[in-house]
């Protein structure tokens, strides 16, 4: 957010005595020099003494995303005593980047975090440390009418697949316990960045989505779908999705970084639950490439999910984390197994 100058206005002194104008002029000068000079040390020092963290997105700026421009936005992170850098991600992906500690923390997903996680040894030193959202909401979206109103219907229909193991194995469990035959499905490699156009314009029969922002979308365009959630069709699957990740060595050596920042997040989150039409406002203002319509619906939506059931945002629940990575394992989905209770902590959220 860009800082307003602040104008500064002359003011005139009396001056009484035998100065010369020179004298005067010189005094001026001079006082304003050290003045410069003086506060310029000071922000120098305030800045030196912030932690400084970079924040990597997933993807680029959306609702799922809004406490944390809200954070930044109100100076909660200042609070804090942190210097947050927020930025886009690379074309590999969020996890490489907090586990080089390139950045220290992020935005990512469960599923996403498999490959880091297998074996008795991290192959990445990451770990969850909240949860952005309580329940997995992605599933499969068709346009209204096509028949896809369950895994089933896929069958004999286009879905456009990022050819992922872990996402095609949840989708064939999905047809599989519905009475499908999961090779009838039709794979196309593809990644929708406007869903809605491409169902429109039938590129693909169906596509796996995030629906605080695709279904949304859908709802703005005044386009009918239909949707089944893969929560609700397999409690397995209610994974976590998104977390924010910390670099474990970077937790270790700064635990108050981290804490500080989670409890300045949960506020921005929890501003969000509260009044969701001024958090879209700030993240709007942010970001002003969005569509607003898209933003101010998907935030009034989202303003359910954040903390949704749990006890406080940002919670996650060992239980659902570990199920989901048991069945990960026992479908021979990892090289190596999952160990239970491994990739997330607790402990660095706010108390309640």
């Amino acid at each position: 957010m860009k800082k307003s100058k602040v104008s500064m206005k002359k003011r005139a002194w009396r001056v009484i005595g035998a100065l010369t104008t020179t004298a005067i002029l010189c005094l001026s000068m001079s006082g304003c020099g050290s003045t410069d000079t003086s506060q310029e040390e000071t922000e120098k020092s305030e800045s030196a003494e912030k932690t400084k963290l970079t924040f990597v997105l997933d993807w680029t700026p959306n609702t799922n995303h809004t406490g944390i421009f809200v954070a930044k936005a109100k100076g909660y992170f200042e609070e804090e005593g942190l210097d947050v850098e927020i930025i886009q991600p690379p074309e590999n992906g969020v996890e490489p980047v907090v586990g080089s500690n390139k950045a220290q923390m992020g935005v990512s997903f469960q599923d996403y975090m498999v490959s880091a996680l297998q074996g008795e040894k991290k192959q990445m030193p990451i770990t969850a440390v909240a949860a952005i959202l309580q329940h997995n909401l992605s599933g499969i979206m068709s346009a209204k009418g096509n028949g896809i109103t369950s895994p089933k219907g896929m069958e004999g229909k286009t879905y456009a697949t990022w050819e992922l193991p872990i996402e095609q194995a949840i989708l064939k469990s999905c047809v599989e316990s519905d009475g499908g035959d999961f090779s009838k499905v039709k794979m196309v490699p593809q990644v929708i960045d406007d869903e809605v156009a491409a169902l429109k314009s039938k590129q693909v029969d169906s596509i796996w989505v995030y629906y605080g922002w695709a279904g949304i979308r859908a709802e703005v365009a005044d386009f009918p779908v239909d949707y089944f959630a893969f929560k609700d069709i397999d409690e397995v699957f209610d994974y976590y999705s998104p977390v924010i990740i910390a670099n474990d060595d970077f937790m270790a050596e700064n635990p108050e970084a981290v804490k500080g920042f989670l409890k300045a997040v949960k506020k921005g989150y929890e501003e969000a639950i509260e009044d969701p039409e001024a958090a879209a406002e700030i993240l709007l203002k942010e970001n002003p490439e969005l569509d607003k319509e898209l933003v101010m619906e998907s935030q009034q939506y989202l303003a359910d999910q954040y903390k949704a059931d749990a006890d406080q945002w940002g919670i996650i629940d060992g239980d659902r984390w570990n199920k989901f990575h048991k069945w990960l394992n026992e479908n021979g989905l990892t090289e190596e197994e999952i160990p239970m209770d491994c990739g997330f902590t607790n402990d660095y959220l706010p108390k309640e």
